[in-house]
Protein backbone atom coordinates (compact mmCIF):
# COMPACT_ATOMS: atom_id res chain seq x y z
CA UNK A 1 0.00 0.00 0.00
CA UNK A 2 1.15 3.68 -0.97
CA UNK A 3 0.97 7.17 0.66
CA UNK A 4 -0.86 8.35 -2.03
CA UNK A 5 -3.89 5.73 -1.02
CA UNK A 6 -4.59 7.03 2.56
CA UNK A 7 -3.44 10.57 2.56
CA UNK A 8 -5.59 13.70 2.25
CA UNK A 9 -5.28 15.30 -1.16
CA UNK A 10 -6.80 18.58 -0.17
CA UNK A 11 -4.04 21.12 0.16
CA UNK A 12 -4.75 23.97 2.55
CA UNK A 13 -1.96 26.34 2.54
CA UNK A 14 -1.19 29.89 3.07
CA UNK A 15 1.92 32.05 1.88
CA UNK A 16 4.70 32.58 3.99
CA UNK A 17 3.87 36.17 4.36
CA UNK A 18 0.63 35.79 6.00
CA UNK A 19 -0.31 35.89 9.40
CA UNK A 20 -0.34 34.19 12.10
CA UNK A 21 -4.31 35.46 12.62
CA UNK A 22 -4.84 34.83 8.66
CA UNK A 23 -3.57 31.10 8.85
CA UNK A 24 -5.35 30.38 12.08
CA UNK A 25 -8.35 31.56 10.65
CA UNK A 26 -7.62 29.39 7.42
CA UNK A 27 -7.15 25.85 9.94
CA UNK A 28 -10.78 27.80 11.73
CA UNK A 29 -12.57 27.71 8.01
CA UNK A 30 -11.04 24.52 6.56
CA UNK A 31 -11.29 22.19 9.47
CA UNK A 32 -7.72 21.39 9.83
CA UNK A 33 -4.83 21.33 12.44
CA UNK A 34 -2.00 22.20 9.91
CA UNK A 35 -1.69 24.20 6.87
CA UNK A 36 1.39 23.72 4.21
CA UNK A 37 3.37 27.13 3.77
CA UNK A 38 3.46 27.35 -0.18
CA UNK A 39 5.64 30.42 -2.22
CA UNK A 40 5.38 29.88 -6.19
CA UNK A 41 4.24 26.20 -5.87
CA UNK A 42 7.13 25.47 -3.96
CA UNK A 43 6.17 23.76 -0.50
CA UNK A 44 9.00 26.21 2.07
CA UNK A 45 7.16 25.25 5.44
CA UNK A 46 4.16 23.39 7.30
CA UNK A 47 2.71 25.08 10.73
CA UNK A 48 0.35 23.08 12.88
CA UNK A 49 -2.20 24.53 15.35
CA UNK A 50 -0.25 23.17 18.16
CA UNK A 51 3.28 25.42 17.46
CA UNK A 52 0.20 28.72 16.60
CA UNK A 53 -1.00 28.00 20.30
CA UNK A 54 2.19 26.59 22.18
CA UNK A 55 4.47 28.89 20.91
CA UNK A 56 3.33 31.86 18.72
CA UNK A 57 0.83 32.93 21.06
CA UNK A 58 2.13 31.76 24.27
CA UNK A 59 5.37 33.98 23.74
CA UNK A 60 2.84 36.82 23.89
CA UNK A 61 3.40 38.37 20.33
CA UNK A 62 0.86 40.23 18.27
CA UNK A 63 -1.07 37.76 16.03
CA UNK A 64 -2.12 40.19 13.13
CA UNK A 65 1.71 41.66 12.71
CA UNK A 66 3.89 38.23 13.15
CA UNK A 67 4.13 36.81 9.42
CA UNK A 68 3.42 33.01 9.75
CA UNK A 69 7.40 32.11 7.94
CA UNK A 70 8.51 33.18 11.68
CA UNK A 71 7.45 30.67 13.57
CA UNK A 72 6.82 27.34 11.05
CA UNK A 73 9.08 24.39 10.73
CA UNK A 74 11.09 24.49 7.95
CA UNK A 75 12.81 20.85 8.83
CA UNK A 76 10.04 18.61 7.70
CA UNK A 77 10.83 15.53 5.65
CA UNK A 78 8.27 15.46 2.80
CA UNK A 79 6.83 11.99 1.56
CA UNK A 80 5.84 10.82 -2.08
CA UNK A 81 2.76 9.88 -2.97
CA UNK A 82 4.56 6.44 -4.23
CA UNK A 83 5.97 6.44 -0.77
CA UNK A 84 5.34 2.72 0.97
CA UNK A 85 2.80 3.29 3.67
CA UNK A 86 4.89 1.28 6.40
CA UNK A 87 7.24 2.86 5.82
CA UNK A 88 5.68 6.49 6.08
CA UNK A 89 3.71 5.62 9.42
CA UNK A 90 7.24 3.92 10.76
CA UNK A 91 9.21 7.42 10.09
CA UNK A 92 6.25 9.12 11.99
CA UNK A 93 6.45 6.94 14.79
CA UNK A 94 10.19 7.36 14.68
CA UNK A 95 10.63 11.21 14.45
CA UNK A 96 7.31 11.79 16.86
CA UNK A 97 6.09 13.89 14.20
CA UNK A 98 1.73 13.56 13.76
CA UNK A 99 1.78 15.35 10.30
CA UNK A 100 3.99 15.16 7.27
CA UNK A 101 3.47 17.02 3.76
CA UNK A 102 3.35 14.85 0.56
CA UNK A 103 5.26 16.59 -2.34
CA UNK A 104 5.51 15.77 -6.72
CA UNK A 105 9.02 17.22 -7.37
CA UNK A 106 8.60 20.12 -4.66
CA UNK A 107 4.67 20.97 -5.11
CA UNK A 108 3.08 19.79 -2.10
CA UNK A 109 0.03 17.24 -3.15
CA UNK A 110 -1.40 16.30 0.27
CA UNK A 111 -0.60 15.52 3.43
CA UNK A 112 -0.36 12.50 5.78
CA UNK A 113 -1.59 12.41 9.59
CA UNK A 114 -2.02 9.81 11.96
CA UNK A 115 -5.42 10.70 11.59
CA UNK A 116 -5.32 9.24 7.68
CA UNK A 117 -3.63 5.97 9.55
CA UNK A 118 -5.84 5.47 12.71
CA UNK A 119 -9.02 5.90 9.75
CA UNK A 120 -7.52 3.12 7.33
CA UNK A 121 -7.15 0.92 10.36
CA UNK A 122 -9.94 1.63 11.95
CA UNK A 123 -11.87 0.83 8.03
CA UNK A 124 -9.74 -2.50 8.06
CA UNK A 125 -11.08 -3.58 11.63
CA UNK A 126 -14.47 -2.84 10.47
CA UNK A 127 -14.24 -4.75 7.39
CA UNK A 128 -12.53 -8.14 9.45
CA UNK A 129 -15.37 -7.76 11.91
CA UNK A 130 -18.60 -7.10 9.36
CA UNK A 131 -17.30 -10.19 7.70
CA UNK A 132 -17.07 -12.29 11.20
CA UNK A 133 -19.91 -11.15 12.17
CA UNK A 134 -21.48 -12.65 9.00
CA UNK A 135 -20.17 -15.66 9.12
CA UNK A 136 -21.19 -15.63 12.76
CA UNK A 137 -24.98 -15.22 11.73
CA UNK A 138 -24.82 -17.53 9.06
CA UNK A 139 -23.51 -20.44 11.58
CA UNK A 140 -26.06 -19.32 14.27
CA UNK A 141 -28.82 -19.66 11.91
CA UNK A 142 -27.82 -23.63 11.08
CA UNK A 143 -27.78 -24.61 14.36
CA UNK A 144 -30.88 -25.82 15.85
CA UNK A 145 -31.04 -26.03 19.40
Amino acid sequence: MKVKDIMTRRVVSVGPRASITETARKMREEKVGSVLIVQKEKLVGLITDRQITHTAIAEGIDPNKVEVSEYMSEDFIPLTPEMDLVKAAKLMQELAIRRLPVVEGERPVGILSVSDIAFFIKDCIDCVLVEGGVRVTSRKKKQKF
